[in-house]
């Protein structure tokens, strides 16, 4: 069967058994279980419509016991196991893992990925945002930031390494070190700060949706309140401080838990660019490594991933309520 043919058929029968589920378990909850007449008409209305949310919801709650609890509980039994899932190891995995210098050195850039993308991506986004909003062609230059957020990872990754490239004639960094005439030196091999040439890419990504929330936000603050400053004297840098920045601090903490949960399942540009060597390792690339040795610690670093990333996601789904409330 054609992919193209598979694809129709893949959606024609899920949006057809979508329809017809929702549509046979109305009628069996409408017109066997409790139908609207007799002396109960108003218990079974009552009964039918106290159900009727759950009926929407299985579905949804179905698909992800199943592709998402089911494998979170599978990830860690079989974390207790050795690759083959023939020896119990218990906690050996994690113990492993803990006395890996290789392991501690990716948590180790996992922790100054945290710190620097999305304290820059969420700082430029709100500069960008602040600063455009005042231009008439500010839409534009929003439009010209937000397109790297239309490019996948590894294309961005493949933009960048021709900025990073060692030939003066290709790569920028290389340009202006020949201009003043030193030496062409790979940015990806400069040791510690090989990984800040690769945070710059996933900034450069994310900066366009941290401005885009934060347009919206630095829209929706009352007139009066600024025209109230203005009038008591406050300078520009005064009320984008003191006026604009505590009104939407709930949206900023929200986007930059958003970009803090990215950073941590980040793959695909260190693996584009560097594959993980010269000290770049992070954690989902150092899992991506086992993956292929004779040993159980891949699945127990998936594991260490998803208990990292848990608080923070509990965080930001706290401050998105907050924010709506």
């Amino acid at each position: 069967m054609s992919p193209l043919l598979q694809g129709i058929l893949t959606v024609v029968i899920g949006v057809g058994g979508c329809i017809g589920y929702f549509w046979s378990s109305n009628l069996v909850l409408d017109k066997v279980l409790f139908p609207p007449r007799g002396p109960n008409a108003g218990q079974n209305i009552n009964r039918a419509n106290a159900i009727r949310p759950w009926l929407f919801l299985l579905p949804a709650m179905a698909a992800l016991g199943l592709y998402l609890v089911y494998p979170v509980f599978g990830s860690f039994w079989r974390s207790l196991f050795n690759r083959a899932g023939t020896d119990f190891v218990g906690a050996g995995n994690y113990a492993a893992l803990m006395g890996d210098r290789e392991f501690r050195g990716a948590l180790f850039n996992n922790f100054l990925w945290v710190l620097f993308v999305p304290a820059a991506s969420t700082f430029l986004g709100l500069l960008v945002a602040q600063l455009t909003d005042r231009l008439k062609w500010g839409n534009i230059a929003k439009s010209l930031i937000f397109m790297p957020m239309a490019i996948s990872f590894v294309g961005a990754s493949l933009i960048w390494k021709f900025v990073y490239a060692v030939d003066p004639e290709i790569g920028i960094i290389n340009a202006i070190r020949d201009t003043f005439g030193m030496a062409p030196v790979d940015p990806l091999q400069v040791d510690f700060w090989n990984n800040f040439f690769l945070m710059v890419i996933l900034v450069w990504v994310q900066t366009g949706f941290a401005m885009v929330i934060l347009s919206a936000a630095l829209r929706g603050i009352p007139e009066e309140t600024i025209e109230a400053a203005i009038i008591d004297g406050a300078s520009p840098v005064q009320i984008f401080f003191r006026i604009k920045i505590p009104q939407i601090m709930g949206t900023i903490v929200v986007v930059w838990t958003t970009i803090t949960i990215l950073v941590l399942k980040v793959f695909d540009i260190v693996y584009a660019m560097t594959g993980g060597n010269f000290g770049t390792q992070i954690l989902p690339s150092y899992m991506m490594e086992y993956m292929f040795r004779d040993d159980g610690r891949a699945t127990a670093v998936a594991f260490v991933i998803m208990i990292i990333v848990l608080p923070v996601m509990v965080w930001n789904i706290v401050q998105a309520k907050r924010e709506v409330h």
